[in-house]
């Protein structure tokens, strides 16, 4: 055994146990599980046996009562294997007067507890008023059986277990370094937000530079809003991992299949919080509401024309004064266009153009608006537009060296998805002044509806 035995399967041996004696009236019964005391060593341990006071007193005696070949065992975890000084095999003991996988001995029968060919134990049972006809051997071997199947299941509950615990110290390891991360990353970031804050002050409103300023107010707030998420999801992984691993693998190991068709069913009908995160399901479900897109794209595109005038792009938005409201959450449309507008950025080689502008569509859902952005770049090779929004996938890009996550667009799509929305992509772009190759997306949301 690599593992000591539960008391859940202790108290179903014993159970078999009581069954040899009721039902077929054994005198004497053992189950015996293998335990490893070395690379290489194994011993038999009794764990459960009848009746009790004479056998359990102690490991010598209980080993007695083994067949004299079996005494001095040592099995091996895998078959064929020895397993007395005799070389005696098991498999050639399983072939004793043709008996299948049993060892007889006329009135004492000893039965290995084997699964996939393991050897986890034996169970030994006797009577001494007569010997065991073929129909009790066939029910003993069945109990036989019964106990290796609890016997490997009971490991694999106690692996199990064992397992989730270790994740537990390992996630509380992490977050103990994000909780400390988090810390330090606040002190710049509000030296940041204060230095922002002097500049704004000390620019007259005529100056060109003070719109910068503004933007680095902008994206700092931004930042803090990301962090408190980041403090959200610790605190929900210290809640999980302060659940007793014992309920958890409990109801894991129990469940039935009805319950879990029902519980499955369950989930479908919750609504799913709206993630600025992915998969972070922390946010608590905002209802969405009317959102003005020209607000959203202001911020956005303050930021991207700085982006472009630094990597020397030429970057055009042609964005209406006046657009109807769209259904939307505002704070996670920005994540989504910042992700698809700073790919179109960061992809576009020194000297290309991206385009920003407005599209319009309607369906048997109902209005849409889009926010399409195209580029001249490269564009995106056929064979990577069916996995583009998979988590972590760069495609071709994952060749070059401009840096990546392949989670963005992940990211992107999930949160239109929330807003009831689709992404599009097109590769060669869609817009007339981009003749060959480049990329468009479109972001569509529906419009707003009383």
């Amino acid at each position: 055994m690599l593992m000591p035995a539960s008391s859940e399967f202790v108290t179903l041996c014993q159970a078999q146990v009581d069954l040899l004696t009721q039902s077929l009236g054994a005198a004497l019964s053992v189950v015996y599980v293998t335990e490893e005391v070395g690379e290489k060593e194994t011993k038999l341990i009794p764990i459960v046996a009848y009746p009790e006071a004479g056998v359990m007193r102690e490991e010598k005696r209980s080993l007695s009562l083994l067949p004299t070949e079996l005494q001095g065992m040592n099995p091996k975890r895998r078959l064929p294997a020895a397993v007395g000084k005799d070389g005696l095999m098991l498999d050639q003991w399983a072939r004793d007067e043709g008996k299948g996988n049993f060892l007889s001995q006329q009135r004492q029968i000893v039965f290995p507890l084997i699964h996939e060919e393991v050897v986890m134990g034996l169970l030994v049972t006797s009577r001494g008023d007569r010997a065991w006809n073929e129909s009790e051997r066939s029910q003993i071997e069945e109990i036989a059986q019964t106990i290796a199947i609890a016997c490997i299941l009971d490991q694999r509950s106690q692996w199990l277990e064992q397992r989730f615990s270790e994740q537990q110290r390992l996630q509380a390891q992490q977050n103990d370094l994000l909780h400390n991360l988090l810390h330090q990353l606040r002190n710049p970031l509000t030296a940041l937000r204060t230095f922002g804050k002097l500049l704004v002050k000390r620019l007259g409103l005529d100056e060109k530079n003070r719109e910068f300023a503004n933007n680095i107010l902008r994206e700092s707030d931004r930042i803090e809003d990301l962090l408190q998420q980041f403090d959200r999801v610790i605190d929900l992984t210290d809640d999980v991992n302060e659940a007793p691993a014992d309920g958890f693998l409990d109801n894991l190991l129990t469940i039935s299949p009805v319950e879990s068709k029902v519980e499955t069913e369950k989930a479908k009908n919750v609504k799913q919080p709206l993630l600025l995160l992915p998969e972070s399901g922390l946010m608590e479900i905002p209802s969405l509401s009317a959102c003005s897109l020209v607000k959203v794209l202001d911020s956005v595109l303050a930021a991207a024309f700085a982006i472009a005038q630094e990597r020397n792009l030429t970057f055009k938005a042609e964005i209406p004064n006046s657009l109807p409201v769209i259904k939307c959450d505002s704070k996670a449309l920005t994540e989504v266009l910042s992700n698809i507008i700073d790919n179109a950025l960061k992809y576009t080689p020194s000297g290309g153009k991206v385009f920003v502008e407005i599209k319009r569509k309607n369906t048997g859902d109902g209005k849409f608006l889009g926010v399409a952005v195209s580029d001249n770049g490269l564009g995106i090779p056929k064979q990577d537009l069916e996995h583009l929004f998979e988590r972590g996938f760069r495609g071709v890009k994952e060749k070059t060296e401009i840096p990546g996550t392949g989670l963005g667009l992940a990211i992107a799509k999930e949160l239109v998805q929330q807003m009831q929305g689709e992404i599009e992509v097109f590769s060669p772009a869609k817009h007339p002044e981009i003749k060959k190759l480049g990329t468009t997306f479109i972001v569509w949301l529906p419009e707003f509806s009383e």
